[in-house]
């Protein structure tokens, strides 16, 4: 009976995977082919690069990618950074008003962030950001999951390291960075991933705050992109093929770290 479970797992979980593939493959097939031909028209298929050659000549796909990554990049940074110290913060240390000041946090988790849109878009007005990458990178800078996933990992470390390094007189920063850190690299590694794409592919926000084509990410590059080409699958199929290596290169790379983060940091008490 469990050799049968075990067989059906496995099988549903390839069906699972080839499903999730599909897509992925189809977008690639289109992308190498020319405009009109039929994948299962039958007859010889013909793959060519000139897809390529023409959405890299139409539209400043490179340029967009490199606003996102500027902007993916920074964003993950400064999110590791302060949810790791507001977490340790949260986990170690005992002030007045601590547990409140943690559940006002988890609060801005059942916000929807379509509520938050115009109180931070004339935020970045008043501060004159507006139309700028720092405009993209602050309003994801402080959210709460980063900061519950880490208290989760934080709370079971074992005391007994902090307790040794305060005997040797370390302080809160030098137990934070020293010991606190390297222990999470799996819940830093899976926060780190899941902010980078969740930034990669931030739509409604851009598209508010900014204007100007030079600052542009990709994800509102390719539907103005997109636009021009509504009658036709290759041109739009191989923008897309482009604007997913980073990410996929990304995942495939942390992939283990993710499966690890989830797994440390799934299970603990609050």
């Amino acid at each position: 009976m469990d050799r049968l479970y075990y067989v059906f797992i496995r099988v549903l979980a390839l069906l699972l995977a080839v499903l999730f593939l599909v897509p992925i493959v189809w977008m690639l097939l289109l992308s190498f082919m020319p405009e009109g031909q039929n994948v299962f028209g039958g007859g010889a298929l013909h793959f060519t690069l000139d897809n390529y050659k023409k959405v890299l000549s139409l539209a400043p796909i490179f340029g967009w990618m490199g606003n996102s990554i500027i902007v993916s990049t920074v964003t993950t940074v400064l999110v590791l950074l302060f949810s790791s110290m507001a977490a340790y913060a949260f986990s170690r240390i005992r002030f007045p008003g601590s547990k409140l000041l943690f559940l006002l946090f988890l609060s801005g988790m059942m916000i929807p962030a379509e509520a938050t849109l115009i109180p931070l878009y004339l935020l970045m007005r008043d501060f004159g950001l507006l139309g700028t990458r720092t405009s993209l990178v602050l309003p994801a800078v402080a959210g709460p999951m980063g900061i519950f996933i880490l208290k989760q990992f934080f709370d079971g470390l074992p005391k007994d390291l902090e307790e040794a390094a305060r005997m040797d007189g370390a302080g809160f920063f030098k137990i934070w960075y020293s010991i606190f850190l390297p222990l999470s690299r799996p819940a830093l590694a899976a926060l780190g991933i899941f902010t980078f794409i969740g930034a990669w592919n931030d739509f409604v926000w851009p598209l508010i705050s900014i204007s100007d084509k030079a600052y542009m990410t990709i994800t509102l590059g390719l539907p103005m992109f997109q636009s021009s080409y509504v009658q036709q699958y290759a041109l739009p199929m191989t923008a897309n093929a482009l604007a997913a290596i980073p990410v996929l290169v990304v995942f495939l790379i942390f992939q283990k770290q993710i499966i690890k983060g989830i797994a440390f940091t799934g299970g603990k008490e609050m």
